[in-house]
């Protein structure tokens, strides 16, 4: 698919983006298939519907919440940059720190942000273990089991509120959650959002994003 082409599916849900905006995202898609073909982070299959399966799932966050100005995001475990680069193209005012446990991952978003001067991006080989700083929000796509999230993402949360959303975990999901959600246990506050009700492609069947408060 033409990058130009499969940008216009991101701006059929996103219509007021920045020229700035737009030439990033255009220019997003030869970035990953260059950088795909010498370090595999994103599926041979899946590389062809990037802007659905990648960048428009990694922007359905964005129809949960707005990240303020001068917001903090950690993306725990960003593979490739998802949901990581993509918000960070939306929200230029926002800082973002994507870390993966996989140092080649880490290279290609390094490359990726620098090519498209996204200055809000800091991508770090690290563990959640490793991270000292303390964040508004933790996001994460496919990474691990939510209880197993909260334990990791709960001490990087910072106290201070700055969204009518409180602090806390917005994590992209599928299929049937009602295990994990129960692993939580009772105290936790979790709201989940069908990813169906903002993007209408088949492929948002049952993907959810699920936010659990810090």
């Amino acid at each position: 698919m033409e990058a130009q082409s499969s940008v216009q599916l991101v701006l059929r849900y996103f219509p007021k983006l920045s020229e700035v905006q737009v030439d990033q995202l255009t220019r997003l898609g030869p970035l990953y298939e260059e950088w795909n073909a010498q370090i595999n982070v994103i599926s041979r299959k899946d590389i062809g519907n990037l802007y659905e399966r990648h960048v428009l799932h990694s922007l359905a966050i964005a129809r949960v919440i707005s990240f303020a100005k001068g917001t903090n995001v950690l993306d725990l475990g960003t593979g490739g940059g998802f949901p990581g680069v993509p918000l960070a193209i939306l929200f230029p005012e926002t800082s973002f720190t994507l870390v993966d446990g996989t140092g080649k991952k880490i290279q290609v978003v390094q490359a990726v942000s620098e090519a498209l001067g996204l200055k809000n991006i800091q991508a770090f080989h690290k563990r959640a273990e490793e991270l000292k700083e303390t964040f508004d929000f933790v996001l994460s796509r496919g990474v691990a089991p939510l209880d197993k999230l909260m334990g990791w993402c709960r001490p990087l949360l910072r106290q201070k509120q700055v969204h009518g959303l409180p602090n806390g975990l917005l994590a992209l999901k599928g299929g049937n959650l009602k295990q994990e959600v129960k692993d939580l246990g009772k105290k936790e506050y979790v709201e989940i959002f069908p990813i169906q009700d903002f993007f209408q492609e088949a492929y948002f069947d049952e993907k959810f994003v699920v936010y659990v408060q810090g």
